[in-house]
Formats: structure tokens, sequence, C-alpha cells
């Protein structure tokens, strides 16, 4: 399995899916046919998270092709991601909890087995092999994964999270913090998710027996409330001269960038990241920006650490496309802090509108779904 690195190139991946393999997706999507075969599902995921393409583009062209009703399930999986980052920013002290709980949990023996694949459940131990190889796991496998790490083998969920974020290439802070939280049964509180056998398999296609597993286990409590804080960050319509770009916000086509002096391109390496990520991890988003760069090297620049200081020191006002709650604006926060920055910050008009819709659960955002698309004429 190759994962693509240029926009060109994701598109193409996108179009593929389109005119090929999406007839496959409402009736096979949730059967897991191993690396080899996997036209039941789209793996856009890494160009989605790093949004070589976006969501609303992904939609538009699914439905200018086929009815709603013919592709209802993978528009509402698309726009799942959506409704996942809208929740996180109007609840940013999960992920900051997240983080500040990831210090304080040891790592046990029972954890460096579960990590090296050592454990006694060979599903499991197939599938960190599998992660660790080719960097994605099916969604409904990383559902199970979660299920086993944290009900059979009786480890902390934000380790699992931690796990999956160092691998994934489409590792993004909201689907996956969020994702762990609703397996362990604290997302939605008292409603976990238990892998059981006979699911297990069904939809590996019966490579999996018999596999012996907790399936009576009871969620995971944890009584911290986070209430809904209004989306607020300095924005103006006013430009300034530069404007940075992380790794997440690639599609930068969207954005109107001809006005801007300089473009500086950041990737965060793991001495600022509270998430340590693979070689390999580092490595592929490296390639996505590069493959950006290349676009605009004429009024581009790549920033490492030492760049992006020296560069701070004699701007301290600049505009920077929203990257949103995770790693990337953690980081910002603690520049604009230790260095009286101004940051003006860019967004998405259509990531602001659908994120209102996020104060609720996924049903209440999904019951809009027909709004988004009529508004941003995506249908």
């Amino acid at each position: 399995m190759q994962f693509v690195t240029s926009r060109s190139e994701a598109l193409n991946k996108l179009n593929k899916f389109v005119e090929s393999d999406i007839s496959n997706y409402n009736s096979k999507r949730n059967f897991d046919f191993g690396v080899a075969n996997r036209s039941n599902v789209s793996c856009l995921s890494p160009y989605i998270t790093h949004r070589l393409i976006n969501e609303y583009e992904t939609a538009k062209l699914v439905l200018k092709k086929y009815p709603f009703q013919k592709v209802d399930k993978f528009i509402q999986e698309i726009f799942w991601r959506v409704y996942w980052k809208g929740w996180l920013e109007l609840r940013p002290k999960v992920w900051t909890d997240f983080i500040e709980d990831l210090k304080t949990i040891k790592e046990d023996e029972n954890y460096l087995k579960a990590v090296n694949g050592e454990t006694k459940v060979e599903c499991f131990n197939d599938w960190v092999k599998e992660l660790k190889n080719y960097n994605y796991l099916h969604n409904h496998t990383r559902m199970l994964f979660a299920s086993i790490w944290i009900f059979t083998l009786g480890l902390p969920w934000q380790k699992g999270a931690e796990f999956f974020m160092k691998h994934l290439f489409d590792g993004d802070a909201a689907s996956n913090t969020l994702s762990w939280r609703w397996v362990a049964g604290i997302q939605t509180k008292g409603k976990n998710y238990l892998a059981q056998s006979w699911n297990i398999s069904k939809f590996t296609n019966n490579k999996y027996n018999n596999v012996k597993l907790n399936e009576t286990a009871l969620p995971i409590i944890d009584k911290r409330e986070y209430k809904i804080s209004p989306f607020q960050i300095s924005k103006s319509e006013e430009i300034n001269e530069h404007i940075i770009v992380f790794e997440n916000e690639m599609h930068i086509d969207f954005f109107d960038l001809k006005k801007y002096n300089k473009i500086y391109f950041v990737l965060l390496d793991n001495k600022n990241r509270s998430l340590k990520l693979s070689p390999k991890v580092i490595d592929y988003k490296k390639a996505v920006i590069k493959s950006q760069f290349n676009e605009y090297q004429f009024k581009a620049e790549l920033l490492d650490e030492n760049g992006l200081t020296n560069f701070i020191k004699n701007s301290k006002k600049f505009d920077a496309i929203y990257p949103s709650i995770g790693e990337n604006f953690s980081f910002l926060k603690r520049l604009i802090k230790n260095n009286d920055l101004d940051i003006n910050f860019v967004t998405r008009k259509e990531d602001e509108f659908c994120w209102k819709f996020s104060n609720k659960g996924y049903f209440n955002f999904k019951s809009n779904i027909p709004i988004i698309l009529s508004t941003f004429k995506l249908n």
C-alpha cells in the first residue's frame, strides 16, 4: 500500500475511487479484506488529514456523479471528520487534558508487549505490525484495536491514542483523540464499544476466529465535564506581509496567497511535539510539504526550528492558516505567549459554518448536512 504526497496525485486517487470503487462502499465498507484489497474503502484519509484534498471538494466531486441517497454513508463519513474537528474546537480543554494525562501514565510491561505486538491476541498483534509497516489501518479495525487495547489488555486509552498518532499517516488530533474516547465510553458517557469475536470473524472474512476477548467490560469512568467554549481566534480582514502554513493545511490554493510577499511552510520536529511521531510519519509529512512548496517556491520558504526562531525575531506580526486544535496550534500559542506575537489567523468559511453544528452529538450534525451541502453548493 503506497500513499502519495502531492495534491495532483491525491486528486487522481479521489477520482479513481469515485469512478470505480465507491459502489462497494455502502455495503462493504466495514469489511477489512487486508492490505492487498482496499477497494471497498477510499484510503483518502491521509490526504484529507493534510488537506491535500479537503472534505468539501471531496463531497462535491462525489455528489456531482451520484445522488445523495446512493452515497449517503460515504458523505456522512466524510463529515464525521468535520464534526470531530468542530467538537474539539468548542471544547479545547479535552485536548490539553489528554496531553496532561499522558505525562502521568507509566509504560509498564503490558504496554510494551502491546506496542510490540506480543500479546495473546493474534489479530491485535497482526494489526500492530500492519500499523507500523503501512502507517494505516482500516477504520473498523481501528475500533476493534482500540477496544481490545482498553478492555481486553486493560491499557489506558490515552496511550493507545498516542500510539496511533505516532504511526498513522492520517493521524488527526480531533478524529483520533475523540474516537478513542468514544470506544472507551467517555465521549458518549456510559456507552463503550466492545469488540466481539463474531464481529472480528465476520468483518475480517473469517481470517480470525474464536478470539478470546473481554466482551462484558464496563465503560471507563471519567467524571470530567467539558463546557462549550465559543470559537474565538484573532482574525482581521487586513492581511500582513507573510503567512505561515503547517502540514495539515496543504490545499493552499483555496486561500488567496498571491497577496503575500512570502509563504513560510513549517513542520514541527519531535522536540516541539507532545506526541512524538515515528520517522516514517515525519518523512511523509516532509514529502507532503515539499510537494506544495515546489508549487510556490518562487515566494516560499521551508522553515526548521532555527529558521522559525529567526523569523519571529524579525517579524512580530504575521498571518497563519488556522491549523485547528492540536500540536500545531498548541505550538503557536506557546510562541505567542513567549514572544509577544500578533498572529492573524486565516480560516475556511466552510469550517466555521460547520463547526457551529458540533455543539451537540453527531446525529444533530448529520441532520444539518443538507444545509451545509446547499449553503456551499456542494450538491
